[in-house]
């Protein structure tokens, strides 16, 4: 794979060998970063476990202290009262089988993330072949299938993520963006990495945490030493 010029001269700051302290790591990947725009800084954290399992699945949310520095869209299926809460809220989008005709005959993916209350989990059910690829359909697990729609509204647009393990048992998640500085990533990277830890599955034999790299949208990766957590 050819690299560009900027990515090239990014990477020769970093040491490959090395695994940084977290503060140092952030200041890396910002030094690195070679865009012009404010880059998007994300974590990769390669786990000890086999998601094959049920009993060894990690998924879970969290409100990151600092945000992530993307205002995320939210739709929310309610109806009713909680309709109405939800766009008082702050919802982008509400809707209910309207919602679900829109997304399979329009193709309608402009939204970050997905809440539903309970009752309407029957109606967004059809929609887990389009959603679930997606990352989008709504679960109990991260708070998203939930009756206090204002609560999980606020929470998504305070910076609220969800992490989940891919089909190679890697979290891949946003910690925030360049312009945070060093300071702010590395509290995000703390309060995710905690929460990461804290979901470890009893199934879980071994090393958990087998390796972490941090590194901004176009930039090179940074390792990071995880073993203090």
């Amino acid at each position: 794979m050819t690299r560009g010029k900027k990515y090239v001269e990014a990477a020769k700051l970093i040491d490959r060998s090395v695994q940084y302290d977290v503060n140092e790591a952030m200041g890396l990947v910002i030094k690195s970063a070679p865009a012009k725009f404010d880059e998007t800084v994300e974590i990769h954290i390669k786990l000890g476990v086999d998601s094959r399992h049920a009993d060894q699945q990690v998924r879970g949310a969290i409100v990151l202290p600092n945000g992530t520095g993307k205002t995320r869209r939210v739709l929310v299926f309610a109806k009713d009262a909680k309709a109405d809460e939800a766009v008082a809220a702050g919802a982008d989008f509400v809707g209910a089988a309207d919602m679900v005709e829109r997304i399979t005959k329009e193709n309608f993916f402009d939204y970050d993330v997905v809440v539903a209350t309970p009752d309407m989990m029957g109606t967004v059910g059809r929609l887990g072949k389009v959603l679930g690829p997606k990352g989008l359909m709504p679960s109990p697990k991260a708070g998203t299938v939930t009756n206090d729609i204002t609560n999980a509204i606020k929470e998504i647009k305070a910076g609220k993520i969800e992490y989940r393990l891919d089909k190679t048992n890697i979290i891949h998640c946003p910690i925030g963006k360049v312009s945070f500085g060093p300071e702010k990533l590395t509290e995000n990277f703390e309060a995710l990495i905690g929460a990461v830890i804290k979901a470890k599955p009893a199934a879980a034999k071994g090393q958990y945490i087998r390796s972490c790299v941090v590194a901004s949208t176009m930039g090179p990766g940074v390792k990071v030493n995880t073993a203090k957590f």
